[in-house]
């Protein structure tokens, strides 16, 4: 492959000598992911030369500010430019047999640290997705206004203004502040599906590929039962460390209607019957 200038300039700069091999990784959905074994070891690469110029650069903040409680590990970035970014190149191992347990203690660590607002210093992206940040005091205004009904407008904009059901969006987001009780703003990863937990050469958790910001913690683990499930030994591991409100699995849904407002708007119609029936059900 053709490796950007800066990449090479990078490597050589920076102690790693020569690239030796570049072979790539599966498992990206955005961008071309590769291993680049280099005389000084082996690196993690992403390009993408059609995403916006500053995405990179965006997932570079959200992996710094997950690293900085040193709460679960993070891959370092390395190095980032408009069309790539460089990072530590994590050996994956087999997960140890308390990998779940170490998660749940590991998240609740992560969602320990807070901060007085709700937002992120930049707005970023969910996928290939803005994914508006803007400060907010309240949480519920911040899920209202950046998270639900930002996605139902580029929902309506795209190919659903006749949807009745996203058009009921006004009433359920009235309704948070009645179905959602007061958090922190927790820091959260913000795209937690299980393609972006890893396992690490010890069989640690290892978190990649963050849409970071400070939000409601239970949205994080909703997000984690989107696409099946942690086990419960993991909630349980979770609320020894950080206790949970009552009745947090039955806002999963609520919180989920966010990432498939987006999966509505990137990939398309199979995601309206499920952004329907939670919206019926909450509206």
């Amino acid at each position: 492959m053709n490796l950007p200038p800066s990449v090479l300039d990078f490597c050589h700069h920076n102690g790693y000598g020569g690239i030796r091999r570049a072979a790539p990784v599966g498992g990206g959905c955005v961008s071309n992911a590769t291993r680049l074994d280099t005389d000084g070891g082996p690196l993690f690469l992403k390009v993408n030369d059609t995403t916006p110029s500053d995405m990179f650069e965006r997932e570079a903040e959200g992996l710094v500010a997950l690293a900085a409680p040193n709460a679960i590990r993070v891959p370092k970035v390395l190095g980032v430019g408009p069309n790539f970014i460089l990072q530590e190149f994590v050996e994956p191992g087999p997960r140890r047999a308390n990998f779940w347990e170490t998660l749940g203690l590991q998240m609740a660590a992560l969602h320990n640290h807070t901060s007085p607002r709700f937002g992120f210093p930049h707005d970023n992206y969910i996928g290939p997705t803005t994914q508006i940040n803007t400060w907010e005091d309240d949480g519920h205004t911040f899920f209202a206004e950046h998270r639900l009904r930002f996605q139902a407008d580029l929902a309506r904009r795209n190919r659903y203004r006749n949807s009745t059901d996203l058009r009921q969006m006004d009433s359920l987001v009235s309704l948070l502040s009645s179905l959602i009780p007061p958090q922190p703003a927790s820091l959260l990863h913000g795209d937690l599906w299980s393609g972006n937990l890893h396992t690490g050469p010890n069989g640690e958790p290892v978190l990649i590929d963050p849409a970071a910001h400070y939000g409601w913690a239970e949205a994080d683990l909703a997000m984690m039962t989107l696409f099946g499930s942690p086990p419960v030994s993991f909630f349980k591991a979770y609320e020894s460390a950080r206790p949970l409100e009552p009745g947090y699995r039955d806002r999963f849904d609520l919180y989920n209607l966010y990432h498939l407002l987006n999966h509505l708007n990137l990939f398309g119609e199979s995601y309206l019957g499920p952004v329907q029936t939670i919206i019926r059900r909450y509206g």
